[in-house]
Parts: structure tokens; sequence; C-alpha cells
């Protein structure tokens, strides 16, 4: 700010809004003058207050008021005091921001999560502002600070940042009095004494001119009202015209007749003197995000060389026009003061054809900077390396770690320039890929926990661009993100409310990658809410989907899904349907990791339903398919298992035989030594946690049978959110702890805890975060609500925070106006603006998981006839919301229909296979043949979408709750015997 006129060190940083504000007081100070004020300041600091004085305790803490107006030097005095007086405060001194460079107050919730950024307090993604302030104040309880809040606009804005503790102090800097604020005590500013001026006049001048001339000094003080900005700026002038006279200055100021504040025509002096093209680029830097410019925003803005536009910043800055930033990158501040007169320049001298010219150069030099910040980090991705060895030198960085500190030092602007992008309302195509490529550099540098808070600001902005140019698909994308933040921090009811909404922008869209992903998510939601009939009808709507579009792997995982709930409930009949079908669906993608865990939460609930024999032998197939699976982790696991199943069977004798070889399992293990705790790499598998401490064996159920049976224990990619870099069978850690990166309400598998590393867990709780059989759940009890899986597939935030378009995953192609496929990075990382929808996979959201090695399977295994009875559906309700069944029906299992036979009563709610084998066939309650996309649906480059004919509208669709599955081979192979029977024929027998 230019208010900081007087202190001409120039190392001062900014607050809330800039460079993250300091814990600590300036140590040094060249300030000038102000002694009368300072004086009065710190006798107001030891003066009683109103309520000392009523005989009553302070509530909270004083405040101080320095009022005066802009380019009085009202910051720099704030920051003189705080020097001077820091030393009582031992906690520090803490600094907010509270306007815009162009006087637009920040909002509250803003300047109180940079406040608790500074404290090193976490505050929650998504937070409202009482929330954020309450956790302010609460922080602030047992500290004792000073906190200086510059540009306060109104009394409301100090009001909720005051300490509740009579041993702190706010400094609060304003341009008038805040009458709202009880008990302050404003210090009004004017301008500076004409010693103090003249020898702030000297400093940029040199002390020859002055002294030869001392009366013309002071009569040039005087034609700058001794305010320290005009002086600064007349001083710049006088400096790069080493010939002129002060008094020269001064005549010339005396002539010209234009009204105004005397800042203004000490500005319009200076800019008069500027060349052409430097005076152009001084117009535009009134378009730098937040005040702050580099040498590539003004070199993009002015259409020069990078080094050009350093050079420029560097003699802007001489002539006092601009203030530099102690940065370790060169950066540039624009004051406050100049930021309206410079506006006014722009509007009245330049078309508005250039300026939206410039202001989209600036936008598309930052896209590509974030693109090379993030490039660097994908040094296996030769795409990646090849595009960013074709940017120009300027644009690319030395290393990771520069580009890391670039994006720390610059993320006030870069957030800035979203904001801003997004309000201007002009460039929403710019805009959305400036967002994109910061939400995937913020996650590439800092991972998604880190940056929770900023990218939930990001997908709320992609929310306004969304609704106001009519994109559903990026409406729902940005829902669905929103959401995953949501439940993440356990706002579940709210994340709830999101995935509906998401959900009909999905059908919108005729997206059925949206509609499945926030169906999906929906039924985690109401799992975490421990609404177990509904979230297994969700899941069951989503089923239905993928299997009408032939995704086998996430019907598998969907299966598992069902099975968790369904265990949860009581209903282990169903959950063991459910929990065969995974297996088979595992077995058909060649997934062994999958199948070997699925069995094993197969035989868990076989364990719990009292069929201690089918459990021992479907464990014994689990340690096959884990061998096979070289995952010794989970073997040792399964060995654990197996033992004590054998325990309770009475056989203790082989029980030990298990054990023991588990413990061997582990010593091999190259994890680590005697006494570490093993499994830290993955979260939320669902397996048990096989460990050694101090030479004892442990386990742990990080989570539930719903997890581990699919390629990703969220609904839509790897994770590394609240569910775990990779939740589902594809983490390289197949018996990892749950670790605490993500929410206990939103964790990627179902009913664990989260287990610390070294931290001892109890015996006995077996491979899911289901309860082990001596505590399982039964039908009449009222089960805890486990952290759900569910949620978590409504809540990753890390591929699934691309669902704004936001992120990135394996190349997945699009089709391009021409209707050829591109590939999905050349068109993020291309110069032409780009649909976000497009940047995330098919629907818009996010990328598929990589194909797997598919190998020949064995026949999948068929439930027995005794488990295929039919039972009541669960239907919604008439208005399409899903209506919760009554307590005591339960939702129904499905029919093993025969080859050939004639439905079955309510067949029409079933889901029967196609003909050509490829999903449900259509037919009443289940949904229809794949339809074309509307013909106008898709737009250049966008990916073409399908949708099924249930799927506009899938609350209304009846759909089990689990799939058919094949009826056994033997009765497979009596088919045409049973067909002729139904037909009154005879066998016929052979010649």
């Amino acid at each position: 700010m230019t208010d900081q006129a007087v202190d001409t060190d120039g190392t001062r940083l900014s607050g809330g809004g800039r460079p993250r504000a300091s814990a600590t007081a300036p140590t040094e100070s060249q300030f000038l003058g102000r002694t009368r004020e300072l004086k009065e300041l710190r006798a107001d600091i030891e003066r009683a207050g109103l309520d000392t004085i009523a005989g009553k305790k302070a509530p909270r803490a004083r405040v101080l008021l320095i009022a005066g107006r802009p380019g009085s030097g009202r910051t720099a005095l704030a920051d003189e005091l705080v020097r001077q007086v820091a030393h009582r405060y031992p906690d520090g001194v803490l600094r907010a921001r509270l306007t815009e460079p162009d006087g637009t107050p920040v909002p509250t919730d803003r300047a109180a999560r940079a406040l608790l950024d500074a404290l090193g307090v976490p505050a929650p993604a998504g937070a409202s502002a009482d929330d954020l302030t309450a956790d302010l104040r609460e922080a602030l309880t047992d500290r004792r600070v000073l906190l200086l809040l510059d540009g306060a606009a109104d009394a409301e804005q100090v009001d909720e940042l005051v300490p509740p503790t009579p041993s702190s102090l706010v400094l609060a800097v304003t341009e008038g009095p805040l009458t709202g604020v009880a008990d302050v005590r404003p210090c009004t500013l004017g301008g500076l004494d004409t010693k103090s001026a003249v020898e702030l006049l000297t400093r940029w001048t040199g002390s020859v001119r002055v002294t030869v001339d001392p009366l013309a000094a002071e009569g040039l003080v005087e034609e700058c009202g001794a305010q320290p900005a005009a002086l600064v700026l007349a001083g710049g002038w006088l400096a790069a015209r080493p010939k002129s006279s002060v008094a020269d200055l001064a005549k010339r100021l005396r002539a010209r007749s234009e009204d105004g504040p005397v800042l203004a025509r000490v500005f319009h002096h200076s800019y008069e003197a500027l060349p052409a093209v430097a005076a152009r680029i001084l117009r535009l830097l009134s378009l730098t995000p937040g005040g702050l410019a580099d040498p590539h925003t003004a070199s993009a803005l002015a259409g020069c060389s990078v080094s050009a536009a350093r050079s420029t910043l560097d003699d802007f800055t001489a002539l006092g026009l601009l203030r530099r930033v102690d940065s370790p990158l060169p950066q540039y501040e624009v004051p406050d003061c100049l930021v309206p007169l410079l506006r006014n320049l722009t509007e009245t001298k330049d078309r508005p054809a250039e300026v939206q010219l410039a202001r989209a150069r600036m936008l598309e030099r930052t896209v590509r900077l974030l693109q090379s910040c993030r490039a660097i980090t994908q040094t296996d991705d030769a795409l990646a390396q090849s595009r960013l060895a074709g940017l120009p030198r300027a644009l690319r960085f030395p290393n990771p770690r520069a580009a890391a500190d670039w994006l720390r030092i610059r993320r006030p602007a870069l957030l800035a320039a979203a904001r801003t992008a997004v309000a201007d309302g002009e460039l929403d195509t710019l805009a959305r890929r400036l967002m994109a490529a910061l939400t995937r550099a913020l996650v590439a540098h800092e991972g998604t926990g880190a940056a929770a808070p900023d990218l939930y600001g990001i997908h709320a902005l992609v929310l306004d661009v969304a609704e106001r140019r009519d994109l559903p698909r990026e409406r729902a994308a940005a829902l669905l993100n929103l959401a995953d933040l949501d439940a993440r921090t356990g706002r579940t009811q709210d994340a709830l409310v999101r995935y509906r909404a998401a959900l009909d922008a999905g059908r919108q869209a005729r997206d059925p990658y949206a509609t499945g992903r926030a169906m999906e998510s929906v039924g985690g939601a109401y799992q975490e809410l421990g609404d177990w009939y509904r979230a297994a009808d969700w899941y069951g709507r989503a089923l239905a989907q993928r299997l009408a579009r032939g995704e086998g792997e996430d019907a598998a995982r969907l299966h598992g899904r069902i099975a968790g709930v369904q265990t949860y409930a009581g209903r282990y009949g169903d959950a063991l349907r459910n929990w065969r079908s995974a297996v088979s669906g595992h077995r058909r993608t060649g997934d062994i990791p999958a199948v070997a865990r699925a069995l094993s939460e197969l035989a868990r609930v076989q364990e719990y339903a009292g069929r201690p024999d089918e459990s021992l032998g479907t464990c014994h197939e689990a340690v096959e398919w884990a061998r096979r699976a070289d995952d010794a982790r989970l073997q040792a696991a399964l060995q654990l298992r197996l033992a004590d199943t054998l325990d309770r069977l009475g056989d203790s004798s082989t029980a030990q035989l298990h054990r023991n070889a588990a413990e061997r399992m582990l010593g091999e293990d190259p994890a680590g030594p005697d006494g570490y705790e093993y499994g830290g790499a993955a979260t939320g598998t669902g397996v048990a946690t096989a460990s050694r401490t101090a030479g004892s064996t442990t386990v742990s159920a990080p989570g539930g049978g719903i997890g581990p049976v699919g390629p990703h224990d969220g609904p839509v990619g790897p994770h590394d959110g609240p569910v775990g870099p990779h939740d589902g069978t594809d983490s390289q850690d197949g018996l990892g702890v749950q670790v605490a990166s993500g929410a206990s309400g939103a964790s990627g598998a179902s009913g664990g805890q989260a287990v610390q590393a070294g931290q001892r867990v109890p015996q006995v709780l077996g491979i899911s975060g289901v309860p082990d059989a001596a505590h399982a759940p039964q039908a009449s009890d009222a089960p805890q609500a486990p952290d759900a899986s569910g949620a978590s597939a409504a809540s990753g935030t890390s591929d699934a925070l691309a669902a704004s378009g936001v992120q990135d995953g394996p190349d997945n192609g699009g089709t391009g106006s021409d209707g050829s496929r591109t590939s999905r990075d050349e068109r993020a990382e291309s110069d032409d603006p780009v649909d976000l929808g497009d940047l995330g996979g098919p629907g818009g959201l996010v990328a598929p998981e990589p194909e797997r090695l598919r190998e020949p399977v064995a026949e999948p295994v068929a439930p027995t006839r005794a488990e295929a009875v039919p039972e009541p559906v669960a239907r919604p309700g008439a208005d399409g919301a899903d209506s919760a069944p009554r307590p005591d029906a339960r939702p129904a299992a499905p029919v093993v229909q025969e080859p050939g036979a004639a439905p079955a009563a309510g067949g029409a709610d079933q889901v029967r296979p196609a003909p050509d084998g490829s999903g449900p066939a259509a037919g009443a309650g289940a949904p229809g043949p794949a339809v074309a996309p509307d013909p106008g649906g898709a737009g250049p480059g966008e990916p073409e979408t399908v949708e099924h004919a249930g799927d506009a509208d899938a609350e209304s669709v009846v759909v089990p709750l689990t799939p058919i599955a094949p009826a056994p081979e033997a009765e497979r192979r009596s088919e045409p015997a049973r067909r002729r029977s139904s037909r009154g024929g005879k066998p016929r027998g052979r010649s």
C-alpha cells in the first residue's frame, strides 16, 4: 500500500489476502514522524477501558483504531506501533487484510481462515463464517496476541474477529470511524509535520537539492498536502530527473488546474511523464489479481518479453509507482491508493476489447505456468514431459522444488485470479481452464488434504460458472466435489443434499457416469447415517446401471457395498449372495487380489450366519487366491482368520499352526524390523492388518466388508482423500492400516477405527470392519454407524476432486469436433478453451481405473436355491423419492430365474439378462437398452455419452438389491430337458 509510504524499507508483507500473515513484528524501521500519534496510541493501551471504569471485567480485547485516507501512511503507523509494543504479546502478532485492492470487503470466513492458518490451527474445508470465527475465538482464548486488521470496511468485520480475552489487543486500520465497535479509541491522521515531510523528500532526491533551496522544499511539501504517498511520487519524479530542481516541480504542480485530491494531481503529473509504452503497462497493472504483479503477469498484460517487463516494473518502483514485496520471487504491489486512479485511466484511454485481450493473455499465461508447475511432478508420464519440454524456457521450472515454491508464493494471487475471472463473467472458458489447472497443481504439490480449503472454494466457483452458463455436466461435477468435501468433514446431511442435486444435474446432462456416481454417493451418505435399507436401495440402483452398461468391475465392487450394508442390517443370507456375486465378478475381470478379499469377507459373513464349516472352506480358498496374488500380508491375515475359525470349531492345535505360519509370513515381510507396526502404507482395504509389535501378533480391522472388493474403494477412482490412496484391491499393501488422513465419518472402508502407526490393536477383530463373530451384529440389534465406504464413495477427494474437471487420471481421450479421438491430456494441455467436463474422463468427472491383467478364471460361484428366496422389494415412493421400508420389512433378494421358464410373480421388478448378455434387458421396472444420446448433447471436444432408458428417472426404477447369479452347472446342462418338459414333449433318444 502507498499507506506504507513513510516506511521506506519496502519489506512489509501485507496481511490476509497476500503472503501469509506474519507471527512476528518488524524488527527495524525507517519510520518518520507521527510522534504525537504514537504517544497517544501507547497511552490508550495503558488507559483503562470503559468496562474497567464501570467496575466490570472486560469481556474481550481492547480495540484501537487508526483512521485516515488512503495514502496518509495509516498502515505504516500501525506497523510502527506494532514494532514498539510487540514484546508485550508473547504469542505473536497476527495480521489480516479486510479489503481487496479495489475496496471490496474481504469475506469474514476468508479472513478468519487466514488467521487460523497463521496460528497453525486446521480449519475444515467449507466451514461457515460462524464456525470459523468461533474456532478463531476459541484458539485465541489462551493466547495473548496483537491482532492487526488492515483496511477494515465496517464494524461488523472487526467485531467478528476480536479475541475473547482482555489480555490481547486489536489494532484496526480504516478510512473512517467504526461506530459499531464498543470502547474503540480512534486516532485520526492528517499530513506529516513539515520536518518529517522534508526528510522523506530528501531520501528520494538527495540532500543537495533540498539544502540549496529549503523554502522550495517546504513549498513542495505544501503542494503535496504533506501526504506521504504524494511526497513519494514527487520524490520519484525528481530522482529520475537529476537536473530538475525542487522549485521546478512545485511550480509545475501549482500550474495544474485540475481539481480533486492532492494525490491524484501528483500522480497524473508523474504518469504523463512516462513513455507511451510504459504508461500503457502501468494502466494495465490495475488488472493484476490481488494487486500483486510479477514479471510474467506484466509480460502477459503488455504482450512483451519477461525481461522487458521486469525492467519496467523496477523502473516503476524507482518512481514510487509500485512497491517491491519482500519475497524470494520478484513481486510488486500496486499501491491501493493508486488502483482507482489507474482503473479510471484504463477506462478512458483503452478500448474495452484491448483490455479484454490483455486480461485473456494474463489468464492464459497463468494457465500455462500452472500446467508447467504440475507437469514437472509427472516424471513417469512421457506425454507430460514432452509437453513440458515444448514450453518456452521462461515458462519452465528448473525442478519440482522451484515449482512448489512458486505455487506457494503466488497462491494468493492465483486464487484471486480465479475469483476475479469468475466475477468478470466474460472469459468463462479461460476461467474454467484456470481453475482446472490450479486444482491439478495444488493436488500435485500439496495433496488433497492440505489443499482442501482452497479446493472447496474453487469448486464453488466452478458451480457458479456452471449455473450461469447452464452447463449441467459441470454443475453435477462441482456438486459432487463439494459434497465429497462436506462428507469428509462430517457434514453428511449437507453432502446428501448436494448428491441429490448432482443426480438431477447428471440426468439433465444425460450423463450416465454422473448419475451412477451420484446414486452410489447417495447410498454412501445413507450408509454413513446408519440407514442400511436406503443405502442398499441406492447401491442397488447404481448396480443396475453398471450392469446395464457392462461395467463388470464396478458392478462387482457394488455387490460388495451392498453386502456390507446387508451385513450391518443382519441380513446374512442376502449378504452371502452379494459376496458370491462379487467373487464371480472379480473372477471374470481377472482381479485376483479382489477375489481373495471378497472371499475373505464371504468367509466372515458365513461365520456370522453360523456356518463355520463353510467359512473354513471359503477361507482356505481365499488363501489360495491370495497366494496367486503374491500378497504375503493378505495371506498372513487370512491365516489368522483360519486360526480364529478353527479355535471356534475346537481344533486349537491346527489353529496354532496357522498362527505360526502367519508369524513366519510377517517375519519375512520387508516392511520393517521387529517392533514396527506393519501396515501403514494403504488405508481402508477392509482386510485385517496383521502386524508385529514387540514380537506379538496383533490384528486390526481398518475397514468393513464393503470396501475390499473393487478396484477402488471410492466410487470414482483411486483416492488419496478420506478413503486412502488406493482403498480397494489396487492397493500396493493389501493389509494397510487405516490412517487418520480421512475423516472418521468418511472412511474408505466401513466400520473400522483409525489405527495410528505403532498402536497395538485388540486381537481377533477379524478381516473386515464388521465386528468379529463373538460380537457380530444381530438383525434385532441397533448397529453402530460404521465409517461408511459409501460415504467415502461420496467423499474421495483426490481424483474425486477432479469431478469439476480439475483432476487428471489416465488418458481417456475424447471426441473432437471433426469426429476424431483426441487425448484428454492433449485437450487439457492445449491452448484452446476446453470444457471442464472433458478434463475428467467419461461423463466429465474422473478417469476410470487402469486396465487390469485378465486371466482365465473359474466358473463363478452361484448361490444355493435355499438362499434365493424372493422377498418384498423396497420400492421408491410415488414421487420418485426413496421411501424407507418398514422396520419389519426386508428388501428383496432376486429369484434365480430358470432359463426359458415363465417369469415368477413380481418378475416385472427384476433385472433379467439381456439376450446378448450385455446387461439387464428392457422391461417393466428394469433399465432399458442403451439409446443414442441427443445429437446436440455433446459439443465439440466432448466425449459422447450414452444413456439408458431407465436412467432418466432412476428413482422410479425398482431394482433388486442383488443381481441374478448364474445357475449351477448341473442346472445349465439340464436346460434342454426342462424346456422339453415345459412343452410336454419327450426327450428324443439318439439314433
